[in-house]
């Protein structure tokens, strides 16, 4: 049984493959050596767009106006979610919240700034 390859420490998606010994993400085109790979818990920290560690419980502050997909809403710069969830959420969303007047939705952190 081969053990499955970690995602992209970049962009998160799974599709990475092995080339001699780097590890290559063919979505974003990143390469890490697979000795790094071996080497890391798996857990990478999670952090908001000016690099400061996020945790679970923590308040952020949109930064920029995001377009609610499937929705004619907007999420506004300056939006506050509270007592955000750190997850590993589809196509790199990792904060999972709830907006007031939207509700529960998915976050990616490049976006955000810790409050």
């Amino acid at each position: 049984m081969t053990h499955p390859l970690a995602p992209c420490p970049e962009c998160r998606e799974n599709y990475t493959y092995e080339q001699g010994a780097l590890l290559v993400c063919p979505m974003c085109g990143h390469e890490w050596s697979a000795d790094d790979d071996a080497d890391a818990d798996g857990a990478r920290p999670i952090t908001d767009a000016f690099g400061t560690a996020l945790a679970d419980g923590d308040t952020v502050t949109v930064i920029k106006d995001l377009k609610v997909k499937g929705s004619s809403l907007v999420v506004k710069v300056g939006t506050k979610a509270k007592n955000i969830r750190l997850a590993d959420g589809f196509g790199g969303h990792d904060i999972d919240c709830k907006i007031d007047g939207i509700g529960a939705m998915q976050l990616k952190s490049e976006f955000v700034r810790k409050s």
